[in-house]
C-alpha cells in the first residue's frame, strides 16, 4: 500500500478543510428536515381538543390521534435506518420527506375521523425519520468540534417547537385546524425542493467504496471553505488500518487524488447487519443505549406532560392553584411557547460542555442538575415555584437527550449507523407512549407524588446507565465499519 502517511481518510480530510461554507450550507437543509419534524410533532398538542369538539370525539379517540403518530414513528424509525445504511443517506431522508409531506398534506382534507388517523399514522412513519438529517450532517462535521456543532445542529428541535407554537396562535383562531396542517407541512416541501442542492455522505460513500464520488465531494467542500485537501491518496479507513500494520479482511479500495484510479477489491466480507450489535465489542454499548433512550425520552415527556397536567389542575386537587393568563386556548399556545423556550438555555450549556469535558459527563452533569430541581416537586408547591422548577428540570433533561442522540450515531460505524440509531429511537419512543400512560394518569389521579418519583427514578437511572457506557466518543473520530476496532 505504500507509505501510510502518503494517504488520507474522510475525517482527515474534513479536519483538514475544517468547518466553513460548505457546512453551514448543510446545517441549514439538515436543520429545515429537525424543524419540520417539530412542528409536526408539535400539532398533536393543538389538533387533538379542537377535534374532540368538532367531531365529538370520546377521550380514547382523541388519545389515538397521538398513538397513531407514535406507533408509525416506531415503525418508520428502523426502516429508515435500514434504506439509509443499504441505499443512501440522502436516499433515507427522500424518501420520510416525501411521507411526511404527502400524508402531512392529506390530512389537511380529512373528511373523517378514520381517514385522518390513517394519514397521521403515515405521517408518523415519515416523522421517524429525522435522526438521519443528524446522522447525515454529524458526518461532515470535523471531529475536533463536532459535538459543539451537533448542539447548535440540535437546537432547531426547539425552533421547529417554537414555531409551531407561534403558528397555531396566529393560524387556529383565524383559519382553523386545517390550514395549520397545510401551513405545517411547508418545511417537508422544502426539503424536497432543495433535496437536489445536498450531497451524499462522503462518509457512507467511503464505506462502500465508492472513493472517487467521496473525492468529489470533499474537492468541492474544500473550494466552498477556501480551503485546500490533501494531495495524497483518499482511502478508507480500513486501508489506513492495514497501511498502518493492522490486519484486514475485507474490501480494500483507494482512490488516487491526481488520477482518480480505483483499484479492485481483493476479497469481499459478508455485509454487516443488526447482529454485530450484540457482538462483543457492542453488546454492553446496545443495551446501554436502548435503555438510556427508553428512560431519557420517558423523562423528558414526562416533565412536559407534567408541565401540562399541573397546569390543568386548578383547584381539583385542592392544593395547586395557577395564575391564569387570557382564555384556554391562549393559555395552551402561551405554554407550549414558553416552556419550548425553556430548552435553550440547556442546549447552550451543552455546546459550551459538551467538548470540553466529553459527551458522558456532560449528560450526568445535567441529569444531576435536572434531579435537583425535580426533587421538591415530590411535595406539592405553589404554583409559580412548581412552574419555576419544572421549565428548569425540562432545561436539563432536554439537553441530555439531545447529547445523546449525537453519542448514539458516534459510538457505531457508518456501515450500521442510521439501522442501529433507528432502532436505538425506536426503543425510545416506547418511553414515549408508556409515560402518558403512567405519569399522567397519576397526576390526573392526583397523585402527583408518585408522578413525580417516577420520573426522578426514570432521570437516576439514565444518568447510572450513562456511567456504564463502555466508550467516550469526544475527540474520537467516526469508524466506518464494525471490523474496526473500537478504542476505549
Amino acid at each position: 500500500m505504500g507509505d501510510p502517511s502518503s494517504v488520507h481518510t474522510v475525517d482527515e480530510a474534513l479536519s483538514t478543510i475544517g468547518f466553513g461554507n460548505f457546512q453551514t450550507v448543510l446545517l441549514l437543509y439538515g436543520a429545515l428536515g429537525w424543524v419540520a419534524e417539530a412542528m409536526e410533532l408539535m400539532i398533536l398538542s393543538f389538533i387533538g381538543p379542537v377535534l374532540q369538539s368538532e367531531w365529538r370525539l370520546s377521550s380514547s379517540k382523541e388519545s389515538l390521534i397521538s398513538t397513531v403518530v407514535f406507533a408509525g414513528m416506531l415503525i418508520g424509525a428502523y426502516l429508515w435506518g435500514h434504506i439509509s445504511d443499504n441505499w443512501g443517506r440522502k436516499k433515507g431522508f427522500l424518501g420520510a420527506a416525501i411521507l411526511s409531506a404527502g400524508a402531512g398534506l392529506l390530512s389537511a382534507f380529512s373528511p373523517n375521523y378514520i381517514t385522518f388517523v390513517t394519514c397521521r399514522f403515515f405521517a408518523g412513519i415519515g416523522l421517524a425519520a429525522g435522526y438521519l438529517f443528524t446522522s447525515w450532517f454529524l458526518e461532515f462535521v470535523p471531529t475536533s468540534n463536532r459535538g459543539s456543532w451537533m448542539m447548535v445542529f440540535s437546537s432547531f428541535w426547539t425552533v421547529g417547537t417554537i414555531f409551531e407554537a407561534s403558528l397555531a396562535w396566529i393560524v387556529m383562531p383565524r383559519w382553523g385546524w386545517r390550514w395549520l396542517l397545510v401551513l405545517s407541512s411547508v418545511p417537508y416541501f422544502l426539503v424536497l425542493l432543495f433535496y437536489k442542492c445536498v450531497p451524499e455522505s462522503p462518509r457512507y460513500l467511503s464505506a462502500k467504496g465508492r472513493l472517487k464520488e467521496a473525492h468529489e465531494i470533499l474537492e468541492k467542500a474544500a473550494q466552498l471553505n477556501g480551503m485546500e485537501l490533501p494531495s495524497d491518496t483518499l482511502v478508507s479507513d480500513q486501508v489506513k488500518n492495514l497501511d498502518e500494520g493492522l490486519s484486514l479482511v475485507g474490501e480494500t479500495q483507494l482512490l488516487s487524488s491526481s488520477q482518480n484510479e480505483l483499484l479492485e477489491p481483493r476479497n469481499r466480507c459478508r455485509p454487516p447487519t443488526l447482529l454485530s450489535l450484540f457482538s462483543q465489542k457492542y453488546i454492553r454499548t446496545t443495551l446501554l443505549l436502548w435503555f438510556l433512550y427508553f428512560a431519557n425520552t420517558f423523562s423528558y415527556y414526562g416533565v412536559i406532560l407534567l408541565t401540562s397536567q399541573l397546569s390543568s389542575m386548578v383547584n381539583k386537587c385542592g392544593s395547586i392553584t395557577f395564575l391564569s393568563v387570557g382564555s384556554q386556548d391562549s393559555r395552551l399556545y402561551i405554554n407550549v411557547f414558553l416552556t419550548s423556550l425553556a430548552e435553550v438555555p440547556g442546549l447552550v450549556l451543552a455546546a459550551f460542555i459538551v467538548d470540553r469535558v466529553g459527551r458522558k459527563v456532560s449528560m450526568v452533569i445535567m441529569f444531576t442538575l435536572g434531579f435537583i430541581l425535580l426533587l421538591p416537586l415530590v411535595v406539592q408547591q405553589n404554583g409559580v415555584l412548581t412552574t419555576a422548577l419544572l421549565f428548569g428540570a425540562r432545561m436539563f433533561v432536554s439537553a441530555t437527550f439531545e447529547v445523546a442522540c449525537v453519542y448514539a450515531p458516534e459510538v457505531y460505524p457508518t456501515d450500521i449507523r442510521a439501522s442501529a440509531v433507528g432502532l436505538t429511537t425506536s426503543i425510545g419512543r416506547i418511553g414515549g407512549m408508556l409515560c402518558p400512560l403512567v405519569a399522567v394518569a397519576l397526576v390526573s389521579d392526583c397523585h402527583q407524588t408518585a408522578a413525580v418519583i417516577l420520573i426522578l427514578a426514570m432521570i437516576f437511572l439514565s444518568a447510572v446507565s450513562v456511567a456504564f457506557l463502555p466508550f467516550e466518543t469526544g475527540g474520537r473520530d467516526l469508524s466506518e465499519s464494525v471490523h474496526q476496532p473500537v478504542v476505549e
